[in-house]
């Protein structure tokens, strides 16, 4: 299990040098830190700019309530889906419990994480939306979400910075059998 896990996880770095696609965030979020921290209540942060914040609770396995300055934000993470537990007039999918329980053990509440904006802001539900990374490890959540088989990868644009990554993480995922890929057949 070891040894395919070792080889599973060879092949995501080829693809992804292959794609192009490093490990650091969009260029803009590292010439512009701090952009929410430092926005007025209610605006929303520039296209790649990042905010601190600290993990209030987990929704279910895509969507986050985490507090941000003095800020209450539903924050979904971008380009990926996990399926739906807590939809409303929506029976709970399968693997959604096991993947809403992965993002709580990603994510306890008190956690510290950098979220890292792309073009779009906010979705049409209000919520915030966001590249997600563990401040103490750097662990960019979207992306563990998906290398580990408990997220299909969703791209809208004009949010594509990660499109490639979270393709080729979810197409490891598929052939390893891992996940909702085993489990949701």
């Amino acid at each position: 299990m070891r040894l395919l896990r070792l080889v599973t996880l060879i092949a995501l770095a080829a693809a992804l040098a292959a794609s192009g696609c490093g490990t650091s965030a969009p260029a803009a979020s590292r010439s512009a830190p701090g952009g929410v921290a430092a926005a007025p209540v209610g605006a929303d942060p520039p296209p790649g700019s990042s905010a601190q914040a600290i993990v209030v609770r987990v929704v279910d396995g895509d969507t986050i309530l985490a507090r941000v300055g003095d800020r209450r934000e539903r924050v979904r993470l971008i380009g990926i889906d996990t399926p739906e537990s807590v939809k409303p007039d929506t029976p709970v999918q399968c693997y959604a419990l096991a993947a809403s329980a992965r993002t709580k053990a990603l994510l306890p509440p008190g956690t510290r994480v950098r979220l890292v904006a792309d073009v779009d802001r906010r979705d049409r539900y209000g919520r915030l939306l966001a590249y997600v990374y563990r401040s103490r490890d750097g662990l960019f959540v979207n992306l563990a979400l998906a290398i580990d088989g408990y997220a299909r990868p969703l791209t809208i644009p004009p949010n594509v910075a990660y499109a490639d990554r979270f393709a080729a993480a979810a197409t490891v995922a598929a052939r390893a059998g891992r996940g909702l890929w085993r489990a949701c057949r």
